[in-house]
């Protein structure tokens, strides 16, 4: 069992969010639905929690009205081993309401902070050649959805 489970505040999306967070995923699933009763602050049979995994993490959804909005304060940050999934996800969280950010980051329509980044990227940002790692880090500034290729070259371009 996980013993923390991060749990994410909706006003009233949270089950769409939650089978919206599974359809990106191969290793994700819905776990469990409860539903608000007669005499509710929700209309009866409206998702109260819904429990979900994505890769194996668990997660809680909370419809909970709208007392606290999300914020980059936390962001959820998935490694991509290749330029294929980091453009999936990304063209995916940012359609339909979604707003790109710079270097990666992204919200998608629920207003949920993602970093969408390939898992090569912290190995060239930490090249123990501080030039390489530097022309890296400026051409990773400089981009929205991270192009790994667009990147590497310009750590090696001298």
């Amino acid at each position: 069992m996980q013993r923390i489970t991060p749990c994410l505040w909706f006003d009233n999306q949270g089950e769409d969010a939650a089978n919206y967070y599974v359809s990106l995923f191969d290793d994700a699933k819905i776990l469990e639905v409860s539903r608000y009763g007669e005499g509710a602050p929700m209309p009866a049979g409206t998702a109260l929690t819904v429990s979900f995994q994505l890769e194996g993490l668990e997660f809680t959804a909370l419809n909970g009205g709208p007392a606290f909005t999300f914020n980059e304060a936390v962001s959820f940050q998935v490694s991509c081993e290749s330029q294929d999934e980091v453009d999936r996800l990304w063209n995916t969280l940012t359609s339909d309401g979604g707003e790109e950010g710079n270097c990666g980051w992204l919200k998608d329509k629920y207003g949920l902070s993602w970093q969408i980044i390939p898992t090569e990227l912290p190995t060239l940002l930490s090249d123990p050649d501080p030039g390489r790692a530097q022309r890296a880090m400026q051409c990773m500034l400089q981009q929205n959805k991270l192009d790994i290729e667009a990147i590497r070259k310009a750590a090696d371009d001298a």
